[in-house]
């Protein structure tokens, strides 16, 4: 029997909802105080409405649903799950007053891809958007990166027992250190110290190109924001192809591939543990499954003869595939490309890699490497079974941080979160056919859209239809949130339909 959710859940759904909530509106002081000191003085009232109708919904939930009860595990999973959504439609506000996206339903779409770190666009005439704007543009996904609840955890929200449980529901599956809420600031301190030294890195190779200092930082800050959150905004139409530098392109790929570690991994390589990095399971399945899809993607680029060099080709087919396999997005050739310069063939091994995704507990989307190295560990293990005598006791582990051991468990969760994924491919790239989309391309620009990467071979665009823009965000939720507090929110609906 179903129980229909009583009037206590949702006061105490509502009450923690409205705390993350005035959470974000706070963030929405640095892009004011940005357009204050650009002298963008329209933009910084864009955000001041929406800082203001953000406070007022936070505040509204927080005095409406006051309660000092704590969350269990199913109000802890819709929380992360409806924070998100309204992180998208506040995000968005500002985005659509600034009048470079076509409808409220576009501001939306670039408002989720950049909290779940897709790197998809929507944006008109980027290349001449505010400043104020395109910082707000590379915020909200250095914040989703690092995850919306983690960001109350670390600032807004004081400690509390479910804490742990909306943490979980965020799609990160481990505590670095014993307290969550120490967990989350140790995830920001990381990043806030990488993100002064990308900064520097980036900043002053722009210069050394001939860029003016104020916009080579400006870049550099909003590079590395979606760099290191491996999802793919840019201050500029053209991608990383608009810097036209080896350097950059360098310096990028280390970034990215840094936000594609477990940010556990990060800890012990911060406190000289450097033996986890190639011990580690998912940095060894990373490696193969990176080396493996380029293998993929230069036998099919060899065959078009695209690129007169081994260089060339080597610069562009790498790019793209690190950007899609860290999940990032960022590309350095124009999407149209993907369709006319690539063959089928490469394009397989770029949607294999965006597919499989980097680490857990990192800020990429996907199925994730450990999950791999399960999979495969699990192979092994059933293969030996069947070649030794039936009393062998056949035990596998595995070394992620320590020793594990491989039970049903962990391999259950491990296939079904994989098998979810792929049905999510699918399903979109379904609807894009629906729409006259060739098969490939549809399952390319579904399984960017899912696995949170943000590459285009040009079907997203603001002209496509409604349908399909309300197609790639769900699965842009769902991908980031890794399904089970999507799933949760959906039984708690049926629930309060058919609960008795």
């Amino acid at each position: 029997m179903i129980l229909r959710p009583r009037l206590e859940d949702l006061k105490i759904i509502g009450f923690y909802l409205g705390k993350i909530i005035l959470g974000l509106a706070l963030t929405m002081t640095i892009p004011i105080a940005a357009g204050l000191l650009f002298w963008e003085l329209n933009p910084s009232l864009d955000f001041l409405i929406g800082m203001e109708i953000s406070v007022l919904l936070g505040v509204l939930l927080v005095r409406l649903c006051r309660t000092d009860k704590d969350l269990n595990w199913m109000q802890g999973m819709i929380v992360v799950s409806l924070s998100w959504v309204a992180a998208m439609f506040l995000g968005a506000i500002p985005l659509h007053l600034s009048g470079h996206w076509n409808s409220f339903l576009d501001a939306c779409f670039d408002s989720m891809s950049g909290f779940a770190t897709t790197g998809l666009v929507l944006v008109q005439d980027l290349d001449h958007l505010s400043y104020t704007h395109n910082l707000w543009r590379h915020i909200i996904m250095f914040l989703g990166g690092q995850g919306i609840v983690v960001i109350a955890l670390s600032f807004f929200v004081r400690g509390f027992s479910g804490a742990f449980k909306m943490y979980v529901g965020e799609a990160r599956e481990e505590k670095i250190l014993p307290n969550v809420v120490h967990t989350s600031r140790f995830i920001w301190l990381v990043s806030l110290v990488y993100l002064i030294l990308g900064t520097l890195a980036l900043g002053i190779t722009g210069v050394v190109n001939g860029m003016r200092p104020l916009n080579s930082f400006f870049h550099g800050a909003c590079i590395f924001m979606t760099a290191f959150d491996t999802g793919g905004f840019s201050p500029q139409s053209q991608s990383i192809l608009y810097y036209h530098s080896a350097a950059y392109e360098i310096i990028t790929i280390v970034i990215m591939v840094m936000g594609a570690l477990n940010f556990k991994l990060h800890y012990h390589l911060w406190t000289g543990n450097r033996r986890e990095i190639y011990r580690n399971i998912e940095t060894s399945v990373l490696f193969l499954t990176v080396a493996s899809s380029f293998s993929i993607v230069a036998l099919g680029l060899s065959k078009t003869g695209s690129y007169s060099s081994v260089w060339s080709l080597f610069r562009k087919g790498f790019y793209q595939l690190i950007s899609a396999h860290s999940g990032t997005g960022f590309q350095t050739i124009y999407p149209q490309q993907f369709t006319m310069d690539w063959n089928h063939l490469s394009l397989v091994g770029v949607i294999l890699a965006m597919s499989l995704g980097g680490a857990i507990c990192s800020t990429t989307g996907a199925i994730k490497m450990l999950r791999i190295g399960i999979i495969v560990k699990a192979f092994k293990q059933d293969l030996k079974r069947i070649i030794m005598p039936e009393r062998a006791l056949v035990i596998e582990k595995m070394h992620h941080i320590k020793e594990v051991f491989l039970d049903d468990k962990l391999v259950r969760g491990a296939l079904i979160i994989t098998l979810a994924y792929i049905i999510l491919y699918v399903a979109g790239a379904l609807v894009g056919m629906f729409y006259g989309n060739s098969f490939l391309n549809s399952l390319f620009e579904s399984t960017s859209a899912a696995a949170n990467v943000g590459l285009s071979c040009g079907i997203t665009n603001a002209g496509m239809p409604a349908v399909l823009k309300t197609t790639y965000i769900i699965q842009m939720w769902i991908g980031r949130l890794e399904f089970m507090s999507v799933f949760t929110i959906l039984g708690f609906l049926i629930a309060i339909v058919r609960g008795k």
